[in-house]
């Protein structure tokens, strides 16, 4: 019975200290390689995509100003596609190692003094050669999985589960998107 319970209390604390881990972003993304057409495979649900049905993807341009336009698409239930426009910057752009490290905002452009308008973006997982992604950020509340194609291959995706689950991130909250 004592053996049990240290076995029971080993496992929480190994789980605790588990899901204590920091999330880190990738070491090395180039920005001009990540823009272009990005596909969601499947997500956290969070509260400014429920009206979202499928059809989700996002656009990413390199603007002249260094920043990264964002395009985000969705298709709601009645079928009109939705469009939000957003804007992203390096979150230390002191730190030219930090690339991975963004923070988007969705908020109009008058409002981007202000820091609360900015979210973490951070890519946590990438394809050496850009064919698939994972953002999330340091609270792992929001995660997306995303793809240079409408859908990923199950053993890719199932390789990406592998290693959100060793991360950490508490996979029975995602939900897959579906695509046209």
């Amino acid at each position: 019975m004592k053996r049990l319970a240290a076995l029971c209390l080993g496992m929480v604390l190994l789980a605790g200290a588990h899901a204590e881990t920091p999330v880190t972003p990738v070491s090395d993304l180039n920005l001009t390689r990540y823009q272009g057409s990005w596909f969601e495979i499947a997500r956290f649900p969070n509260n400014f995509q429920t009206a979202c049905v499928g059809g989700d993807h996002a656009d990413y341009a390199i603007q002249s100003n260094g920043r990264v336009q964002v395009t985000n698409r969705c298709r709601h239930a009645d079928g009109t596609v939705v469009q939000v426009q957003g804007d992203a910057r390096l979150a230390d752009p002191a730190n030219p190692a930090a690339q991975a490290r963004l923070q988007v905002r969705f908020a109009p452009a008058w409002l981007s003094w202000l820091p609360v308008v900015w979210a973490p973006y951070w890519v946590i997982v990438l394809d050496p050669d850009y064919r698939y992604a994972v953002v999330s950020e340091p609270k792992r509340q929001y995660l997306w999985i995303l793809s240079r194609t409408p859908t990923l291959d199950p053993a890719t995706y199932d390789a990406i589960l592998a290693q959100l689950a060793q991360r950490g991130y508490d996979l029975s909250k995602l939900v897959k998107t579906v695509q046209p």
